[in-house]
């Protein structure tokens, strides 16, 4: 396979969020995000036209062969920022790869092969980029996919309760999950607004950030 991706980095680390926290994992890391969240932890992966790291899907292919894992995850940046993304999950999907990708509420998820576990972030008004929340899109999930919220403070609580509720999102996915912006919001204060909530969403911390520095890049 020939077309091309630009990668920002591939590596092997433990899955960090999500219903699938704790489990080694394949990160491919692509280049480019068409978003500029507050909050963002990989600025360093968001200018498409930085050349970090041309590669061809088969030398993706054959990169990961190195790791002896099955459980691969697209993210970014925002992975369907390039075309050829979609290409490769179905590749990976087809060799036995059980694949995810972390997607924000915008890129089109509609062309995803459907084996692929399609994690939605849904931007919340902190992250000043709740405009450009694609709703539509949240037709095309199912449950194996997860939908996330990244809660900076509790009007993002309230704004998030709102779009749950508005679209049945506990019925449809398999999991809601609401995340503590990192410094910006005590994990207890998460905690404490989802106990009040009466919903069953699941509070997800990020627990790479307290394994490793929490700034540590490739894990």
């Amino acid at each position: 396979m020939t077309e091309k991706l630009n990668i920002n980095e591939i590596f092997f680390s433990i899955q960090g969020e999500g219903t699938r926290a704790g489990l080694p994992c394949i990160f491919i890391r692509m280049q480019g995000c068409m978003l500029r969240c507050h909050w963002c932890d990989t600025d360093y992966a968001l200018e498409l036209n930085i050349n970090k790291n041309i590669m061809s899907i088969d030398e993706i292919l054959e990169k990961i062969k190195e790791y002896k894992c099955k459980f691969v995850e697209l993210t970014g940046g925002e992975p369907l920022a390039q075309d050829n993304t979609y290409i490769l999950a179905k590749y990976l999907c087809d060799l036995g790869y059980q694949v995810a990708i972390e997607t924000n509420g915008y890129a089109d998820v509609s062309k995803l092969d459907s084996r692929v576990i399609k994690i939605m972030d849904m931007k919340c008004p902190g992250s000043g980029m709740s405009k450009f929340n694609n709703y539509p899109n949240l037709n095309y999930l199912d449950k194996k996919d997860e939908v996330k919220f990244v809660i900076s403070d509790e009007n993002d609580f309230l704004w998030a309760k709102d779009i749950i509720i508005k679209y049945n999102l506990i019925e449809r996915v398999g999991a809601v999950l609401v995340s503590p912006a990192f410094g910006l919001i005590e994990p207890r204060k998460l905690a404490e607004l989802i106990l009040s909530s009466s919903l069953n969403i699941r509070l997800q911390l990020q627990i790479h950030k307290y394994i490793w520095e929490p700034n540590t890049r490739g894990v």
